[in-house]
């Protein structure tokens, strides 16, 4: 089974409270999962590949076998491409673990969108931040 899986992190402060978020659609855009989990104190960038590494942990327990990620982080869409290099000490684990999760599935693509695009999983990460879920 082929998901779609939009991701977004976020803090408020860099670094600062922050919040990871994922939603998850089947092939005809139909939701079959929201999550979004605080995550404490962590830096923007950190937040982002948390969201990854929940969406991708979610579409597993789905049965995916194939994904299509969806974000706003060009950084770690490029990173995750090879076009990027990991240079930060506290990114290069979690780069490792995303790429092992990756690899986890027959097909993946990820993809950049503005933030717009991905207004679900942004919302999701703001109600995380304001206690809402």
């Amino acid at each position: 089974m082929r998901v779609t899986v939009n991701v977004d992190g976020g803090a408020r402060g860099n670094p600062g409270p922050a919040a990871a978020a994922c939603v998850i659609r089947d092939g005809d855009g139909a939701v079959l999962l929201e999550d979004a989990t605080v995550l404490g104190e962590a830096t923007n960038n950190v937040a982002e590949y948390r969201a990854l590494l929940l969406g991708l942990e979610r579409a597993r327990d789905l049965g995916a076998d194939a994904v299509d990620v969806i974000g706003d982080s060009e950084l770690v869409a490029r990173q995750l491409e090879g076009r990027y290099r990991v240079k930060h000490p506290a990114l290069k684990p979690l780069y490792l673990d995303a790429m092992a999760a990756l690899r986890g599935f027959d097909e993946w693509t990820i993809r950049t969108v503005p933030r717009a695009e991905n207004a679900r999983a942004d919302e999701l990460v703001n109600d995380a931040l304001d206690g809402v879920i």
